[in-house]
């Protein structure tokens, strides 16, 4: 007997957690209640699911909704419509921040958003130490590739566009990995998701040891390209 799809065997589901400051909680669930009586509207709705509010130490209250809908298209659809997206940007004027998971879509992982009228705005840590990061973890690993490919004449005679595409595939192996993981793990008290609060002195920390980094590896692959001409 053949299997049915799998969007005819799991419901497709949204996990939403709202960053409310203390106070707002009724503001928040006639906010929700709008939420639910537009996403009633829409196709494959199932029912919307909003739990008990978790009261933190700082002074915030961490509200969660479950939206339920009967497939992934319709889940996308509702994501994706211009209704959802005039809530949240009203929605602004109570809660400090949000982000979701979604299951059974293509939407996977966790999105955060502070302000502004993207969705993505906040995702991960602030695009410049997202750029810093991958320099740090790039920086050695092309430098190691090209003076190690150049000592052994590796490539050598090959065109430009063969020897760079393998190169990149190298590369990106490399630090996918191996070398972001590291990077990541070292680095995971700078690199906090901007919809949580960090300090200056965290912040000039994790920079310091950015830049710091960077510069000795300039300093160290200067001298080792010196002895390589010599």
């Amino acid at each position: 007997m053949p299997k049915p799809p799998l969007e005819q065997l799991f419901y497709s589901s949204l996990v939403t957690e709202h960053i409310v400051p203390k106070g707002r909680d009724f503001a928040f669930k006639r906010w929700h209640t709008r939420l639910v009586d537009i996403s009633k509207h829409y196709d494959g709705f199932l029912r919307c699911d909003l739990c008990p509010p978790l009261r933190c130490k700082d002074p915030v209250v961490k509200w969660y909704y479950i939206i339920h809908f009967d497939s992934p298209e319709h889940l996308d659809q509702w994501m994706e419509s211009s209704d959802r997206k005039q809530l949240l940007e009203l929605g602004q004027k109570i809660f400090s921040a949000y982000r979701f998971k979604s299951f059974t879509t293509g939407l996977e992982g966790w999105f955060s958003m502070q302000s502004g009228s993207s969705e993505n705005q906040g995702l991960g840590p602030p695009r410049w130490k997202q750029i810093l990061s991958v320099v740090l973890g790039l920086y050695p690993v092309v430098m190691i590739q090209a003076i190690l490919f150049s000592a052994l004449r590796i490539m050598q005679s090959w065109s430009l566009a063969s020897s760079m595409i393998i190169n990149n595939l190298i590369t990106s192996v490399i630090l996918s990995l191996f070398v972001m993981p590291f990077v990541s793990q070292r680095l995971r008290f700078w690199l906090q998701p901007a919809y949580l609060p960090i300090s200056r002195k965290t912040n000039l920390i994790g920079t310091v040891i950015v830049f710091t980094s960077l510069g000795l590896m300039v300093l160290v692959f200067t001298g080792i390209l010196g002895l390589v001409k010599q």
